[in-house]
C-alpha cells in the first residue's frame, strides 16, 4: 500500500508521472518504444566496430588507422597513380615535343589543353580570371596584346620563369622609371597628354605637341618613337589603347608618375613541367595566342 501511495499517478491514464510539472502539466513516465531502443543499442554496437576497423580518432599528430588500413588518402593516391600511368605515353610525347609544333598531333593537344584548363583554373584564375579575361593589373589573355610575345614558346617561359619575382635569375624582368622624381609636373602632364593622343581623339594638340618632345627624350627609347612598344624590353605599346592599369588621364599620370611594378609567379618552381606546357597550350588556345 505505502509504494502506491508514493508514486505519482496520473488520475486520467492511470500512468505514473515523473514528478515534474511544467504550468500544471505532468509529465508522464511511459517507457521508451523497443523499436527506438534497439536501434539506439544497435547505433551504439555500430560506431564501437567503426572505431575499431576504421579510421576514427583523432589524435596528436594523426588519427587511430583502424585494424582494416582504410585510408582515403591512399585511395586517392592510387587512383592519381593509376590516372598517371594511362597518361604516361602522352606526358612523355607532351615534354619531347617542340611547343609551337603541338597543333601537328591533335590527340596530343587535346590533351596538353585539357590538362592546362585544369591548371589554369587551380592556379591561374584567381588573377586572370576564370575565362582569363584579366582585371586591372592583370593581363587579358584572351586579346592579342602580349608584353612579352604570344607564341606557345613565349607564354611557356612568361609560365615558368615569371615576371620580375625574386626567386627566379631567368625571369622577364623590366622595370619603368618613376619620373615624378625628376620631372615637373607640367612635363609629366603634357607626357601624359601625348600618350593619351595616340589612342584618343579629345586629347590637346598643344599640350600633347609638347610632350611628344619629352617623349622622345624621355620614353622612346623604350617604348619606340611612335609608342609602339618593344617587346625584348617589355615596353607595353602605347598606341593600342589596351591599358593593364588604365588609359585615362588620371591613371596615365599616377603610371608615369610613379611607375608600375606588377608581378607574376615562376610557376616552374611549383608546377611540374608537363603542367606548365599544358597551361601554357591552353592559354594559347584561349584565342589571343600568336
Amino acid at each position: 500500500m505505502s509504494d502506491q501511495t508514493d508514486k505519482n499517478v496520473d488520475d486520467v491514464t492511470g500512468v505514473e508521472t515523473t514528478g515534474h510539472s511544467w504550468d500544471g502539466i505532468q509529465e508522464l513516465n511511459n517507457p521508451m518504444p523497443r523499436w527506438w531502443l534497439w536501434t539506439l543499442y544497435a547505433t551504439i554496437v555500430w560506431a564501437i566496430g567503426y572505431t575499431i576497423f576504421y579510421p576514427a580518432w583523432p589524435m596528436i599528430s594523426g588519427a587511430t588507422t583502424g585494424t582494416m588500413g582504410w585510408s582515403t588518402r591512399a585511395n586517392v593516391a592510387e587512383a592519381i597513380k593509376t590516372h598517371d600511368a594511362k597518361n604516361a605515353t602522352l606526358v612523355d610525347t607532351l615534354l619531347a615535343a617542340e611547343m609551337n609544333q603541338l597543333g601537328d598531333d591533335p590527340d596530343l593537344l587535346r590533351y596538353a589543353v585539357a590538362r592546362g584548363g585544369a591548371v589554369f583554373k587551380a592556379q591561374c584564375s584567381q588573377c586572370h580570371g576564370s575565362g582569363a579575361a584579366g582585371a586591372k593589373a592583370y593581363p587579358n589573355l584572351l586579346d592579342d596584346d602580349w608584353l612579352w610575345g604570344g607564341s606557345m614558346d613565349e607564354i611557356g617561359y612568361s609560365v615558368r620563369h615569371g615576371i620580375r619575382n625574386d626567386t627566379d635569375d631567368d625571369a622577364r624582368y623590366s622595370q619603368m622609371p618613376a619620373f615624378g622624381e625628376f620631372m615637373e609636373k607640367t612635363e609629366i602632364a603634357a607626357v601624359v597628354e601625348y600618350v593619351y593622343s595616340l589612342s584618343n581623339a579629345d586629347a590637346e594638340p598643344a599640350k600633347a605637341q609638347v610632350g611628344q618632345q619629352l617623349f622622345a627624350d624621355q620614353c622612346a627609347s623604350c617604348h619606340g618613337a611612335a609608342g609602339l612598344g618593344d617587346r625584348d624590353q617589355g615596353a607595353p605599346n602605347l598606341a593600342d589603347a589596351i591599358w593593364l592599369y588604365g588609359g585615362d588621364r588620371e591613371t596615365l599620370t599616377q603610371t608615369v608618375t610613379n611607375a608600375r611594378f606588377g608581378i607574376m609567379p615562376a610557376w616552374g618552381q611549383r608546377l611540374s613541367e608537363a603542367d606548365v606546357r599544358a597551361v601554357s597550350a591552353y592559354v594559347h588556345g584561349l584565342g589571343g595566342g600568336e
